[in-house]
């Protein structure tokens, strides 16, 4: 009896996480865990090898043609460039330990680079190009693995299956020292890591997605797996095609570390923050040039979740849960799941000098200092051993600034930015950038993977059960890639204030346009306006600044009037005099929180929980964050929306025209696709469903990417029609789009047959059954309740669970009797499951933000016209 309900506990624990107890055969084991590292004096490291091609000639090429600082350069370079040596985590790591597969191949694969914007959204390297083309250095396939051909292959090539490459950003050449950075002595001593930790790579041929030789590799295995060097087919093929045994149907040697790949291959921020340029899109979207592009603006087409997931079968859970994000959005907890379905768009990063700070934000924080003095205890203080003086102290405080260089003069901004969808990111800009490093994986084995919730961990009293939070400490002590970007933050965020985060007004976007067509073209603001005002109406753009005024800068300026004056005597538009470019003085957002039963907008990512006390990324959130009030009308658990949860930023409006669809997953404006030529990577979803929350069965069409100017102000009239007319909308809600088919237990082969014991080896959850369902269910707690309701109920009781126990109970039992039926008990019993195991409730994803919908069709109209100027 105890054995059957054991099992039968364990079969819930698959359908509510996905993981463990499928079968798997000849899966190795990953690489062994990384040491912590031996911390010295610097040695002068290894020049790289010089390449036929200069690489980093088009970056150069974009600092001079931005007018960029030296530090701003540096920066870019990094933010484009560097890895922080995550290509272990996406090559081991990702795989092994949680438990997802990424199929490289597909994504990156030459012989479709001109269908890779289309199916994953992501960019190609103007630099890079299919090998066999005129003028391209590689003449086969073979040569490159079946990848694009970038510069710096000649060299990377050359150590594929061999030591000692050097990599490229050994030779970086560091931007003059800060004389304020007490690490420096006054700007007289570089004490820098090792720039060759920042990890640069190669191109990919994708923008912000590196590769790197991969040692290990066995091209003799390689041939006799795939038949060709540059075929990856028997890499990714299902062992079924050998086996013939069907659950060998979602298993694959991409989890499997007894073949190794040619390359291992990382990600730097800018995978999902690199994109077109609203002010001078490419002509072909496929084939961009280096002046379509810009750093910071936010990738509003990238398939990240899908691409992360391309090795999965669509029938397995892993990939319903997750890579079911919109273009441009993905789940800020994917890799670091909270159990909470939380989509957020890419930021878009622009007039960032103009971004409140808050003064006073209370905040525990390692800070720079020259010595530790008399304290010895390196949690609380540490210096770097070989090094003088280069010191960090941890202590909490309430006066942080945030300096940061505009036009090679140091601006010090009095207090902390609010960054992320809530604000969650609260203890520094710095550090937030630190943090997007951790996001895409870089010092996961020294740092922070052993503090996930390992969801196949049901014994609360075993490592992994929940969340517990890294130490930063512990993290720069061990990890040197964290020491390499760490000690060039400040080249980071001076690349964010930089020329390239500069507003991009429709106004100057048409005008470059139409001097594109006929160079002796004017268009003024005159013609502008009349432009607009011939769309939506006589005195449209004046009428809509007041509207504006009276209805949304309240929320969406950052001057308040106690500032700036009434908003009705506002010129929005107004440039900031002491900026050196003289961007726009309102950065048209206050980045104050406010509670998400306000806006109504989709409230799952508000209720994202890894920045609360005691979770993964505690010490990125300040005191002040999670001493925000409970909001009381959150329609979810107290425990659910404590810590300071429950509140999204008012954000910025600035080229709002730019960077529909809205709200923070994308949901209000219309659907948005990629149409590829190759249907196997067509990932858009149908979405529309009826009052009962079933598919409509006539969707409307989903409209293909546009970067064009015209195209995404098209994009943006009809989202903000949608906004502005919410009875218009239609009603969104994510269902998976397969049947998921999950292997549990123990399933001893009769021939290539399996025979599960207990005739149950295989769950089925139909298509159409909700994502946010399958993200936001604790499965942990409900495996814990089915079990105490059994075997200790006073227990549950005595946690003031006791109206539960009656129901657990009964489920309990009627699993024990038949557990092939458990997805049917679990259907039965959907309601109480979402009542007291679901982490958001919410399924409609585009409700909210109903602000306007009782202006006049005339005052919509001006307002959708005021804000296309802005």
């Amino acid at each position: 009896m105890k054995r059957v309900l054991v099992a039968a506990i364990a079969a819930i624990v698959i359908v509510g996480a996905g993981f463990g107890l499928s079968q798997q055969r000849n899966v190795g084991v990953a690489q062994a865990q990384n040491a912590p590292a031996a911390v010295v004096a610097a040695a002068t490291p290894a020049l790289p090898e010089a390449s036929v091609v200069d690489q980093d000639a088009p970056y150069r090429e974009a600092c001079a043609r931005e007018g960029l600082s030296e530090s701003e350069c540096v920066g870019r370079l990094i933010w484009f460039k560097a890895t922080a040596g995550n290509d272990r985590f996406h090559t081991y790591t990702f795989q092994q330990r949680i438990g997802v597969l990424v199929d490289w191949f597909r994504v990156l694969r030459a012989d479709q680079r001109d269908d890779r914007f289309w199916a994953w959204g992501i960019i190609n390297d103007p630099a890079c190009c299919r090998p066999g083309e005129a003028d391209c250095p590689a003449k086969s396939l073979d040569e490159t693995f079946g990848f694009d051909w970038c510069p710096g292959d000649d060299v990377l090539l050359k150590y594929v299956g061999k030591s000692g490459y050097v990599d490229p950003a050994c030779g970086l050449k560091d931007a003059a020292l800060d004389a304020d950075d007490p690490h420096s002595q006054g700007g007289k001593l570089d004490q820098r890591h090792s720039a060759c930790d920042l990890k640069f790579g190669t191109s990919t041929g994708a923008l912000g997605v590196r590769k790197f030789p991969n040692p290990r590799f066995d091209a003799a295995r390689w041939q006799q797996l795939n038949g060709s060097m540059a075929d990856w087919s028997g890499y990714s093929r299902p062992l079924a095609v050998k086996t013939g045994i069907e659950s060998d149907q979602r298993v694959s040697k991409l989890a499997d570390a007894s073949i190794e790949p040619p390359f291992l291959i990382g990600t730097s921020c800018g995978s999902c923050h690199i994109a077109f340029d609203p002010l001078n899109p490419p002509a072909d979207p496929a084939k961009p040039k280096w002046e379509n592009i810009k750093g910071l603006v936010g990738n509003q087409y990238t398939r990240m979740s899908e691409l992360l997931g391309s090795g999965m079968p669509i029938s397995s859970l892993e990939y319903q849960m997750f890579a079911h994000a919109r273009p441009g959005v993905t789940d800020t907890s994917a890799i670091s799941h909270d159990q909470i379905n939380n989509p957020g768009t890419i930021n878009a990063l622009v007039n960032v000098a103009q971004r409140p700070v808050f003064q006073g934000e209370v905040v525990s924080k390692w800070r720079k200092t020259a010595s530790c003095g008399a304290e010895k205890d390196a949690d609380k203080c540490w210096c770097e051993p070989g090094r003088s003086g280069k010191c960090w102290l941890k202590s909490t405080r309430d006066d942080d600034t945030t300096p940061v260089n505009l036009g090679g003069q140091k601006v010090v901004l009095p207090g902390v930015h609010h960054i992320l969808k809530g604000g969650e990111d609260s203890i520094g800009a710095l550090e937030a950038i630190q943090r997007v490093y951790f996001n895409i994986g870089s010092c996961s084995e020294q740092c922070w993977v052993n503090h996930f919730a390992d969801m196949r961990q049901v014994d609360p009293a075993q490592r992994g059960f929940a969340q517990t939070p890294f130490n930063i400490g512990q993290c720069r002590r061990d990890c040197p890639e964290f020491r390499a970007i760490e000690d060039r933050l400040q080249n980071l965020l001076d690349f964010f204030a930089s020329a390239e985060s500069d507003q991009t007004d429709l106004e100057a976007a048409r005008a470059r346009a139409r001097k594109a067509a006929n160079p002796a073209a004017t268009y003024a603001r005159t013609d502008f306006v009349a432009d607009l005002e011939k769309e939506f109406g006589k005195g449209a753009v004046s009428r809509g600044q007041l509207v504006f005024a009276d209805n949304c800068a309240r929320c969406h300026s950052s001057i308040p009037e106690s500032v700036g004056g009434p908003f009705r005597n506002r010129d929005f538009a107004a440039a900031n005099e002491e900026h050196p470019r003289k961007v726009r003085a309102d950065f048209l957002g206050n980045d104050r929180p406010t509670a998400v039963t306000e806006v109504g907008t989709f409230r799952c990512r508000a209720l994202h929980s890894n920045h609360k006390a005691g979770h993964l990324y505690m010490e990125y959130g300040s005191e002040t964050l999670r001493r925000q009030p409970l909001v009381a009308d959150i329609p979810e658990r107290d425990e659910l929306k404590d810590g300071g949860r429950g509140f999204y930023r008012n954000i910025s409006l600035v080229n709002v025209w730019a960077s529909a669809p809205f709200m923070h997953n994308n949901a209000i404006g219309p659907e948005i696709c990629g149409k590829p030529a190759n249907k196997v990577n067509d990932f858009h979803r149908a979405r529309y469903v009826d009052a009962s929350g079933k598919l409509l069965p006539e969707q409307p069409d989903c409209l293909r990417y546009d970067p064009s100017v015209e195209g995404r102000f098209t994009l943006y009239r009809r989202s903000m029609h949608e906004l502005l007319n919410p009875q218009e909308r239609g009603r969104k809600r994510t269902l998976t789009n397969a049947d998921l088919l999950i292997d549990v237990g123990v399933r001893p082969l009769d021939g290539k047959s399996e025979k599960p014991l207990l005739g149950f080896g295989q769950v089925q959850i139909p298509a159409g059954t909700s994502a946010g369902f399958l993200n936001g269910l604790t499965h942990k707690q409900l495996v814990g309740d089915l079990f105490l309701a059994k075997r200790d109920p006073a227990k549950l009781e005595a946690a003031g669970k006791k109206q539960l126990v009656p129901t657990l109970q009964a489920m309990a039992d009627d699993i024990v009797k038949n557990p092939a039926r458990f997805v049917d008990i679990l259907r039965e019993q959907r309601d109480f499951i979402s009542a007291n195991y679901q982490t958001c409730t919410q399924e409609i994803e585009n409700e909210g933000h109903r602000f306007g919908e009782d202006l006049s069709p005339a005052d919509k109209m001006a307002l959708t016209a005021f804000l296309a100027t802005l």
